[in-house]
């Protein structure tokens, strides 16, 4: 489908049918996380919907949105025969149609971190989420763990807005050298790609000694050192409460969150960290 308005009547008319809607966002080039989260779609509800819209509004002016990979025929390969009912993949112009001046601002989750180097990303990311959910106005929505802050930023706003959506986090996906999955691994090559893959290993590290009951400021700076060893450019490497990202509190469940560059590529990952006890 290439039109809310279509996507509204398909919407509508699986509702008048008591059909439960579980939508999966994505922009595309799919890969096994995003099949992950098609999977997890397709068991928890009779209808399922995916989007493929590269959004503009979270690229900033320097960053990669033309060379952004464009895979439609590949997705809906992959999709066919995964119980996807609609692949939606509209255009910019659909989307944000000429006279559009509308954005949705979320604070909270959406403080720091991406917001500190991307400013942004969150207010393109909040407003495309709204008008999918608007549009298909699922009864679920799924969104990998990988991108742990924007997961908390749409749960935020779909609470906030009282969309009705309930939003499904899933586990970010690896590949077999542990570096998680992302579309923009293909731009990794050569002796980036080898660098890349210790990152994860270096959050690891890290986990374990704050599990451990290591300082916070030394084993963060001790991650950070590994990392620079590594020839990454860190923006941030931080500890966060797992459910608000402010800073932990005794006994709150605790995210470790990470985004660094290694060559022309910017990488993002996070860990779970235990509680102190």
């Amino acid at each position: 489908m290439r039109t809310t308005k279509e996507l509204q009547a398909w919407s509508d008319d699986c509702r008048k049918q008591s059909h439960s809607i579980a939508m999966v966002p994505t922009m595309g080039t799919l890969h096994a996380g995003h099949l992950s989260l098609v999977e997890a779609a397709a068991a928890k509800a009779d209808a399922v919907v995916v989007s493929t819209f590269v959004n503009p509004t979270q690229f900033g002016p320097s960053e990669d949105f033309d060379a952004y990979p464009r895979t439609e025929a590949e997705d809906v390969k992959k999709l066919t025969g995964r119980g996807v009912d609609v692949v939606f993949a509209p255009n910019a112009a659909e989307m944000y149609p000429q006279g559009f001046a509308t954005s949705v601002t979320v604070g909270g989750p959406a403080a720091g971190l991406e917001t500190d180097f991307r400013p942004h990303f969150f207010a393109g990311v909040a407003t495309v989420v709204t008008k999918l959910l608007l549009a298909a106005r699922p009864h679920f929505a799924f969104f990998g763990e990988k991108d742990y802050q924007q997961l908390l930023v749409v749960k935020r706003l779909t609470a906030d807005l009282n969309i009705g959506t309930e939003i499904i986090g899933r586990p970010t996906v690896r590949e077999a050298d542990d570096l998680g999955l992302s579309s923009r691994n293909a731009y990794l090559d050569g002796a980036a790609r080898r660098s890349a893959s210790r990152l994860p290993a270096i959050l690891r590290y890290v986990v374990v000694a704050l599990e451990a009951g290591a300082p916070v400021e030394t084993a963060l700076a001790d991650g950070h050192t590994a990392l620079e060893r590594e020839g990454f450019e860190v923006d941030y490497l931080a500890l966060c409460d797992a459910a608000t990202l402010a800073a932990p509190k005794f006994g709150a469940a605790r995210r470790l969150l990470v985004a660094a560059r290694i060559g022309s590529t910017r990488l993002i990952d996070n860990m779970a960290v235990a509680a102190e006890a």
